[in-house]
């Protein structure tokens, strides 16, 4: 990993390019992101970085977290997250990431809580059929239908797609290209749609596949 932010998503919006065309982008305000502590291969057995986002009072955070950045002097943040970028001898404890590490054109990786759904079928939650509602198959058109066989194996297997929660689980979607940074205001454009509600954290890095 070369590069790494934590944000906020602003919300969607459209922009035109240069031919025009309209563009939907979601707006996320990537930082400032303050390096509250470093991990070398000689302590810690791994090197990285870990980013510190969004302000919080000093009355708020318990004495172990007061602890840890006082250690490293740094005001206290909300949401701590560690990077295992590959030139962490280029980072310091108190250095601040900002927007501008990215730039128009790049393919990045998004990372984020989506938005809870609560209690959902099968039918929302895994695409399963209807039943057909005619010739006496009763009120159970969006009902699971069978569930497995009967005396063997005489139990349900692992993995079966039921109803229960949907939604309210980290999901990174890859390989979003970023249409326009500004770094004045620590504004990054992303072409397309980012998990999770206005105002959720989420984590931007560098793609793994481009």
């Amino acid at each position: 990993m070369q590069k790494g932010i934590i944000g906020k998503k602003i919300g969607m919006t459209q922009i035109f390019d240069e031919k025009g065309n309209v563009v939907p982008v979601t707006v996320i305000e990537a930082g400032p992101c303050v390096i509250a502590q470093k991990k070398t291969v000689e302590n810690d057995g791994y090197a990285a970085v870990q980013m510190g986002y969004g302000d919080m009072k000093a009355s708020k955070v318990n004495k172990p977290m007061k602890g840890h950045f006082d250690k490293g002097d740094v005001a206290p943040k909300r949401t701590l997250k560690e990077f295992r970028l590959e030139n962490t001898d280029a980072y310091n404890v108190g250095d601040l990431v900002k927007a501008d590490v990215f730039a128009e054109g790049d393919k990045i990786d998004v990372t984020a809580v989506s938005k809870g759904k609560g209690y959902a079928g099968v039918i929302k939650r895994w695409n399963a059929h209807r039943l057909k509602e005619t010739h006496g198959s009763g009120p159970v058109a969006r009902h699971a239908g069978s569930n497995g066989a009967n005396s063997d194996p005489s139990r349900v297997f692992k993995g079966k797609k039921l109803p229960g929660h949907l939604g309210a689980e980290q999901v990174t979607v890859q390989n979003l290209t970023v249409v326009k940074v500004d770094a004045e205001n620590n504004l990054i454009a992303v072409k397309g749609a980012v998990p999770g509600p206005k105002g959720g954290v989420v984590v931007v890095r560098d793609s793994v596949k481009a």
